[in-house]
């Protein structure tokens, strides 16, 4: 089929865009580096034209409840929009388990996007995974001031981005489902290790300090309600093994 992949030059998307590709499907790919802007709108009537299934894994990294909420509100109605005067038959999109736990931030605004995913009128499946591998370095990047970097307490199930990407894919191929069940990685693991194995692995002299985040977030942390519940999907490379695959930084 013809693939429209919304934020496929991103940590899944990319991924997402080769393994169609290697299927034999014919992808386009949608990013503001390739003239399309999904806030905007600009560029998607023309990206989409014959496009019978859109994979929308395109992102922002907020901490802002508003600007997450206007993104995604934006650029869901935006790709709607345009699906529907391309005649798009399926509308496939990448969530994050846990949110409905924690609305604030980036989850707050991934709650509108999915509420207008299922009222959009487009044939939809919804799939919600933990934090990719990825999320360790980007998390150490964020929260780094000089030599030390604030780690909130935190359980995860990281999962590897390209095993999500993979997910997708089958959901495309597979028709529209509605939600699907979640994805996680194969090991729960507190994230303070997982930097400190990150940071090891770099070469990077850091000091690690807890943050206790505050307010229903900080509980839903702490608490493991952000990682998949019995009975998910359950992914194959641990941290570790992804950990070892990667060159030191």
């Amino acid at each position: 089929m013809r693939i429209a992949v919304a934020g496929g030059t991103g940590t899944v998307g990319r991924h997402v865009v080769v393994i169609a590709r290697e299927r034999g499907h014919r992808v386009v790919s949608l990013s503001r580096t390739e003239g399309v802007d999904l806030v905007t709108g600009r560029g998607l009537d023309q990206a989409l034209q014959n496009v019978e299934t859109v994979i929308d894994v395109a992102g922002i990294q907020a901490i802002s409840t508003k600007k997450a909420v206007d993104f995604f509100t934006n650029a869901t109605q935006n790709l709607l929009a345009a699906e529907k005067k391309a005649g798009v038959t399926q509308h496939v999109v990448l969530s994050i388990v846990g949110i409905d736990k924690a609305n604030s931030g980036l989850y707050a605004g991934k709650l509108v996007q999915e509420d207008e995913v299922k009222h959009g009128g487009i044939p939809w499946t919804l799939i919600r995974s933990t934090q990719f591998h990825e999320f360790v370095p980007m998390s150490i990047k964020a929260a780094s001031l000089g030599p030390l970097v604030f780690v909130p307490t935190m359980f995860t199930q990281p999962v590897a981005a390209k095993e999500v990407a993979a997910a997708l894919v089958n959901a495309a191929e597979a028709g529209p489902k509605g939600r699907i069940p979640d994805l996680g990685g194969p090991r729960k693991e507190q994230l303070k290790g997982l930097v400190a194995a990150y940071l090891a692995k770099t070469q990077q002299k850091k000091r690690i300090v807890p943050l206790r985040v505050p307010g229903p977030m900080g509980k839903a942390m702490r608490k493991g309600e952000l990682i998949p519940a019995p009975g998910s999907a359950v992914g194959r490379q641990t941290f570790l093994e992804w950990l070892d695959a990667i060159d030191a930084v």
